[in-house]
């Protein structure tokens, strides 16, 4: 049966074609919603995501950088889909492992514009058409807000940030029916973190690998699976009452 949340209109994933937002892609789709994913340059990726997944997936193409792209395409999935309903942000970017000290002002101004403001263009375009489907807001955050990890505040940095925009999100528009909720990834073993391995990077050496092991109450990295599984359930009527939280799918780490 299709939760109620997912009737009418579309669940829109922005980086629908990366590691996280194809499994939710993927559960969305096997949830019974109606599944668009947006992708930034790999089209292919995209397209052979759609057609693995048993539903009929709708593609876009979109630069969260820029405002006019990110309203052209939510005006194409609302042309197609009638309404969104779910507004899931899943895309990454291959941050840089650097301590705060090694950062030069260019790379910490875009990041900040590609994560921040990227994140604020989204809202923007999308907030008329979520108060219209009294929708939900999915943010895929990490679990470095709750402990901090040495070497990563390109990414910890801008997700703290739209951590308060979230909760903001959830506090003023809670009266138009929205919601706002994250998900706090841990290491999950798909994505950028395969490519960062592959590449032997030096950063993520097996001496890495075995300390994050040793700060994890389960001994294991997550799978995919159950970031998108967090992801559907925030998403449907069975979290109704649930908006404005950060829910840690990250094996304990931030105990």
């Amino acid at each position: 049966m299709i939760d109620s949340n997912f009737n009418n209109g579309c669940v829109l994933i922005v980086g629908g074609s990366g590691g996280i937002g194809s499994l939710c892609a993927q559960e969305f789709a096997n949830s019974g919603a109606n599944v668009a994913i947006t992708y930034y340059k790999n089209e292919q990726a995209a397209i052979d995501i759609a057609n693995e997944i048993n539903a009929d997936v709708k593609i876009y193409q979109l630069d969260n950088s820029d405002p006019k792209s990110v309203e052209d395409t939510f005006k194409k999935v609302i042309k197609e889909h009638g309404s969104i309903n779910t507004l899931v942000n899943a895309a990454g970017f291959d941050i840089p492992q650097k301590f705060i000290g090694e950062i030069d002002i260019d790379l910490w101004k875009g990041v900040i514009d590609a994560d921040i403001n990227g994140f604020f263009n989204l809202i923007k375009s999308g907030l008329p058409y979520l108060r219209d489907s009294q929708g939900s807001i999915v943010f895929i955050s990490s679990a470095g807000l709750f402990k901090y990890p040495p070497g990563d505040i390109l990414s910890v940095a801008p997700k703290a940030t739209i951590e308060h925009v979230l909760k903001g999100i959830a506090k003023e528009e809670g009266k138009n029916g929205i919601r706002a909720n994250s998900i706090a990834l841990g290491v999950i073993d798909t994505g950028i973190f395969h490519r960062l391995r592959e590449e032997n990077n030096t950063f993520f050496d097996d001496a890495w690998h075995e300390a994050v092991l040793n700060t994890l109450a389960i001994k294991r990295f997550g799978f995919p699976k159950e970031v998108a599984d967090t992801a559907v359930f925030l998403a449907s009527s069975r979290a109704g009452y649930i908006t404005g939280h950060c829910i840690p799918v990250d094996g304990g780490y931030h105990l």
